[in-house]
C-alpha cells in the first residue's frame, strides 16, 4: 500500500470511486473513441446506479467524456458544458451480471461516426478497470499506453502487430487477447511502455483483415 492508497486521488466531488473513478471512465472512453462523442448512452450498474447520483456519478462520466481530469472544476457543471460542447446524452441503470458494483457501460458515437462500446469499472481511489470492448471481454486499467486493435480471427495478425510495435521501438509490457469464435471476431489489449504513435496506429489500420485501431495514451 503507497501513500496515495491512503488518502485517495486529487479531486473534485465527494467519491473517489463514485466520481473520481468515473471521470477517469468517461476520459479513457474518449481516448478509446479517438474522437470528441456527439452522442453517448451512460448505462449505471450497482451502486452506481443506486446512488450515483447523489454522488454525482452521471456528472462525472460526462465530464471525462469533455476530456476533463478528476480535480477539474468545470465538473459540477458537465451537463450544460456538454450542451455547449454538442454533446448529447442519456443516464438510465442497467445490470451486468458478474459486474464490479461500481461498473458503467458507456455507448458512443464520435463526431466521424465511429463507435465504441465500453463496460468499465471503478475500484476504489479513483482506479479503474476496463472490463469490455465492443461486446468482448477486455481487462486493463488505462494507466499505460494501450493500442486496441479490433480484427478478423485469423492467423499471423498478433505477428504483424507486434512486428509494427517492436520497428517503431515500443516495448511491451502486457498483451491479452479476446475472440467471440474461433475465425470470428477478436480484440488485441497491447500496453506499451511508450507512448502509441499515430503513425503505429496507421500502419496496423492498413493490414488486411484489421477492423478497427485505437489506442490510448493517458494523461490523467
Amino acid at each position: 500500500m503507497n501513500l496515495f492508497d491512503i488518502l485517495g486521488p486529487v479531486m473534485v466531488g465527494p467519491s473517489s470511486s463514485h466520481t473520481a473513478g468515473a471521470v477517469r471512465i468517461g476520459y479513457v472512453a474518449r481516448r478509446l473513441l479517438g474522437e470528441a462523442p456527439v452522442r453517448a448512452e451512460l448505462l449505471l450498474h450497482g451502486s452506481f446506479a443506486a446512488t450515483g447520483r447523489g454522488h454525482g456519478t452521471d456528472r462525472a462520466l460526462v465530464a471525462g467524456l469533455l476530456g476533463y481530469a478528476p480535480d477539474d472544476e468545470r465538473i459540477p457543471d458537465s451537463f450544460e458544458r456538454a450542451k455547449e460542447a454538442g454533446l448529447a446524452f442519456t443516464v438510465g441503470p442497467t445490470v451486468i451480471r458478474g459486474a464490479h458494483p461500481n461498473t458503467a457501460m458507456l455507448r458512443l458515437a464520435g463526431e466521424s461516426g465511429r463507435t465504441l462500446e465500453l463496460v468499465a469499472s471503478s475500484l476504489g481511489g479513483g482506479r479503474i478497470k476496463v472490463v469490455g470492448i465492443d461486446g468482448l471481454e477486455a481487462n486493463f486499467s488505462g494507466e499505460l499506453p494501450t493500442l486496441v486493435v479490433h480484427n478478423e480471427d485469423r492467423p499471423g495478425h498478433v505477428a504483424h502487430v507486434t512486428g509494427v510495435i517492436a520497428e517503431a521501438g515500443v516495448n511491451v509490457a502486457t498483451m491479452q487477447l479476446y475472440r467471440d469464435r474461433r475465425g470470428g471476431y477478436a480484440v488485441m489489449v497491447v500496453e506499451v511502455d511508450q507512448p502509441v504513435t499515430e503513425e503505429i496506429a496507421a500502419r496496423i489500420r492498413g493490414m488486411e483483415g484489421i477492423i478497427k485501431v485505437t489506442y490510448l495514451n493517458p494523461e490523467v
